[in-house]
């Protein structure tokens, strides 16, 4: 999406600050953050905010900040198991339910806990994602809390990625439940500011701790890493980053603009993927879907695709877009899956993308209409 000019005039207003903040945030992107989730529901003191330059370094630094193995579900994010690899903690996936992804099943969860222990493992942490990237799934808060329930009786601590909370498609059908809410004293909640805040080229993403004393350690642990990283935010990011999070009305109708029009781009992907024989569930949020071609093994075999790499380097030289295959999410490389983007269906241009933003119905846009043929085009060759 192209920037929103109240962020960019902030932005160049803040161009001349010369240092950047301080290890996990000064006090005024703090409290902006601390705004921004007291509206959500999550209450709590500026304190217990921390701040850095991406999601990233970010996790890094709370999986740093924790001992013991790592538990996430399968699919996950693509960085997530990697960085608890890159610190050296032991990690596991653990199955997801039917019915959404971003969550572990809690039955598999504690069959996991109770198989890595009897293996000599600590599992110490649990990362999970309520609003999931990469399936673009809404977990039901019924599965969430006994995920979570599971997860604290095990003695786990729970970071939820809250990424993509602001990019739910139909925000007013969707019950979304943070596992803050649940068991305020185990969750930490990240959120990476690219979901629906501000431009990915800005880089800035927060935390907010428990108010408990342990919270507080591991915070203080946090902050340590951050300055051992040198993983400061830019003195303007963050001045741009506190607007934004202190959600005034254009921000606030950005994100509805662009929900509104996720919802209906991202549904018209979804026909397109269902009609050539493939799986994926119904996208619910974000900007892509998650696609299971297993069921066209056959016909993508005689194409000389047999598992999600040639899936991802195929789809990708066909729709002139990327398309990472289920293997950089966790899944196995012989399931033919791969994660699809909505984004380079709205336009070329940031002028293309600022009138997708703006119509009444983008489907009937040229440009639109153009790029979802060419999207259903590829997928009615594999039938």
């Amino acid at each position: 999406m192209p920037v929103l000019p109240e962020l960019a005039a902030v932005l160049a207003a803040a161009s001349a600050r010369t240092r950047p903040e301080p290890p996990g945030g000064g006090p005024v992107l703090r409290e902006a953050a601390r705004g921004y989730w007291d509206r959500r529901g999550l209450h709590g003191a500026a304190g217990g905010i921390a701040a850095a330059p991406g999601a990233q370094p970010l996790l890094l630094a709370l999986i740093g900040a924790h001992g013991g193995d790592v538990l996430m579900p399968r699919p996950c994010p693509a960085a997530w198991m990697p960085q608890a690899r890159l610190l050296g903690r032991p990690a596991y996936h653990v199955p997801t339910p039917a019915e959404c992804g971003g969550i572990p099943d809690p039955y598999a969860l504690l069959e996991t806990v109770r198989r890595v222990r009897a293996e000599g493992g600590r599992p110490k942490l649990l990362l999970l994602s309520v609003v999931d990237d990469p399936t673009a799934t809404v977990a039901p808060p019924e599965l969430v809390r006994e995920a979570c329930e599971a997860a604290v009786d095990e003695g786990l601590h729970i970071i939820s990625d809250e990424t993509w909370r602001d990019t739910v498609h139909r925000p007013r059908d969707t019950v979304l439940l943070s596992p803050a809410e649940m068991c305020p004293d185990d969750v930490t909640v990240i959120a990476d500011l690219s979901g629906a805040l501000a431009p990915a080229a800005w880089p800035v993403a927060v935390a907010r701790f428990p108010d408990t004393p342990r919270a507080a350690v591991r915070h203080a642990r946090t902050l340590d890493i951050l300055t051992a990283l040198g993983a400061l935010v830019a003195g303007p990011v963050a001045q741009a980053a506190a607007h934004a999070l202190g959600e005034p009305d254009s921000v606030r109708d950005r994100i509805r603009r662009a929900a509104a029009l996720q919802t209906e781009v991202a549904a018209a992907a979804h026909r397109a993927v269902l009609g050539s024989g493939a799986l994926a569930r119904p996208p619910q949020a974000g900007r892509h879907l998650y696609a299971d071609l297993g069921p066209l093994r056959s016909r993508l075999a005689d194409l000389g695709v047999t598992d999600s790499m040639e899936l991802e380097e195929y789809l990708t030289d066909r729709l002139d877009a990327p398309a990472p295959g289920g293997h950089r999410f966790g899944d196995e490389l012989g399931a033919l899956r791969v994660r699809l983007g909505t984004g380079p269906l709205l336009g070329a241009t940031p002028q293309q993308q600022t009138e997708s933003l703006a119509a009444a119905k983008p489907l009937e846009l040229p440009h639109v209409a153009r790029a979802l043929d060419g999207f259903a085009a590829v997928f009615a060759e594999l039938r």
